[in-house]
């Protein structure tokens, strides 16, 4: 958003509250819409800092999930996923990155490599995107929570990923509260240490996968630059400065992650009063399958009689690829839905 900062710099200073309301309120789609302003600076504002937003969407056969793929200005691709929940919230998982440089083997996004960081602006663009939607579809619902685990890892482009929940949050833009926004590490533990000083009570996950370093290894190269004991000693550090809990999301293998040894040596990791547990069916990618049902509810009951405070994920969007490791900013011949 500092562009439309730029542009507005030699204007009377509530041009940017302006601009705000008919982006983010009004949720026009061109500068000619905002009929409040000058047409002279419609005019720049429409060259410099275009509206349009290229995006093809696709819809889960249930109606749950929607899943967008947005076309960027230079032409790359990114994804990111509407789901709609039985109590009317409306949750976007966004992207932060075109690709992903960790190269996680269950993840269709570390596939294709790792392109280039998202700019705050093309972050918070997710979201308007998926607000025009629901706005078009006469969904009747705002949206409400935020994840940030779609395409890329949130602590390697950090400050644009803070601008942007600073911006999502702000009463300018879309004024979702700071507790309805959740923030998906693999544990790159130094922007842990400078998540806690942000005195934001924005919600962090750890993608955690495995209760070992040589399985983790296996399935996560960075676990080698930050092993288990380095992010377990950062989370600590993090709940001992803001007293807030941390999830720990555990992605169900098959034949891989998802053994009663492995569910007992979770639940040893797991006894800290502020730590939780989702547990998560994976999504086929490559060879990995998820673990059946009847495993899960092993794993699970494991869990639960050890202590330790578990919940578990509902699938969202596998049909069209939105659920949680398929995002890979490819197009698909599923449903196409609309465009704006």
């Amino acid at each position: 958003m500092k562009k439309l900062e730029e542009i507005l710099n030699s204007q009377p200073k509530y041009r940017l509250t302006q601009c705000y309301k008919v982006i983010f309120s009004d949720l026009i789609s061109n500068w000619q819409e905002a009929t409040a302003l000058p047409a002279s600076l419609r005019e720049k504002l429409a060259k410099e800092f275009p509206l349009e937003i290229k995006s093809e969407f696709f819809d889960s056969v249930d109606e749950k999930t929607t899943k967008a793929l947005i076309s960027l200005e230079d032409d790359l691709k990114i994804e990111t996923v509407l789901m709609r929940h039985r109590d009317n919230r409306r949750t976007v998982c966004v992207s932060c990155q075109v690709g992903c440089p960790l190269n996680c083997e269950f993840c269709a996004t570390g596939q294709m490599g790792f392109k280039r960081n998202l700019s705050s602006w093309e972050i918070v663009m997710q979201v308007l995107t998926f607000a025009r939607f629901l706005e078009k579809t006469g969904d009747g619902n705002r949206i409400s929570n935020i994840v940030f685990m779609g395409m890329g890892e949130p602590f390697l482009n950090y400050d644009n990923v803070m601008e942007a929940i600073r911006l999502l949050n702000s009463e300018d833009v879309f004024n979702i509260g700071a507790r309805h926004i959740s923030v998906s590490t693999a544990g790159i533990t130094e922007g842990i240490e400078k998540f806690s000083g942000e005195n934001l009570q924005v919600n962090l996950a750890i993608s955690l996968h495995a209760p070992n370093d040589e399985l983790r290894n296996s399935l996560m190269p960075i676990n080698k630059k930050y092993p288990l004991q380095n992010i377990f000693e950062a989370v600590d550090r993090y709940i001992e400065k803001t007293s807030r809990k941390v999830m720990f999301e555990y992605l169900l293998i098959d034949g891989v992650n998802d053994s009663d040894d492995l569910a007992y040596d979770l639940a040893k990791l797991m006894r800290k009063p502020l730590y939780m547990v989702n547990l998560i069916p994976c999504n086929s990618v490559g060879i990995f399958k998820p673990s059946p049902s009847e495993r899960v509810m092993r794993f699970r009951e494991i869990l639960e009689r050890e202590g330790v405070n578990v919940t578990q994920r509902f699938r969202f969007g596998r049909d069209i690829k939105g659920a949680c490791g398929q995002l890979a900013g490819s197009k698909i011949k599923l449903g196409l839905k609309s465009n704006t």
